[in-house]
């Protein structure tokens, strides 16, 4: 697994990349599977649910490690299987989600390379979301090898 991560200019936008050791589908599959991604997103048991669709919904439960409890909700504004997705997430006091994109490109039969991109209103708001999707991506690193999830 290779990584490489980006802050843009603006300051206000990131970039993760990584080479997975999966082909595209079963990158798919972990992420777009509610049963699956609860297994590496740090999501409490029974909280995923997911209508993959553009204009479907999703909402999920992530507990931090420190054992808080945080409601997370959106929708999937554009769906390419195996490929690509857009992902807008619900963010309280906000007019208009914080836009995700997730873009899979199978390099083999057996690796993938993922590239994460958002962008944020501040500097604060894309240190966390940075934060938190790297985490993301070490859960789904180790499930798609068969490690156990710190």
């Amino acid at each position: 697994m290779s990584t490489e991560q980006t802050t843009t200019a603006n300051g206000h936008s990131y970039t993760l990349t990584r080479t997975l050791d999966a082909p595209a589908a079963k990158v798919w599959q972990a992420w777009t599977t509610p049963e699956q991604y609860a297994q590496w997103a740090y999501a409490a048991p029974g909280s995923v649910e997911m209508d993959v669709r553009p204009g479907g919904t999703w909402k999920a439960t992530v507990v931090t490690p420190d054992g808080g409890e945080y409601p997370l909700t959106g929708s999937y504004l554009e769906v390419a299987e195996n490929r690509l997705l857009v992902i807008g997430m619900d963010a309280p006091g906000k007019p208009a989600p914080q836009i995700m994109t997730v873009e899979l490109d199978e390099q083999d039969d057996r690796h993938t390379q993922i590239v994460l991109r958002q962008t944020c209103d501040t500097a604060e708001e894309r240190d966390m979301a940075e934060q938190g999707s790297t985490m993301l991506l070490d859960g789904l690193s180790g499930f798609l090898t068969g490690e156990a999830r710190a």
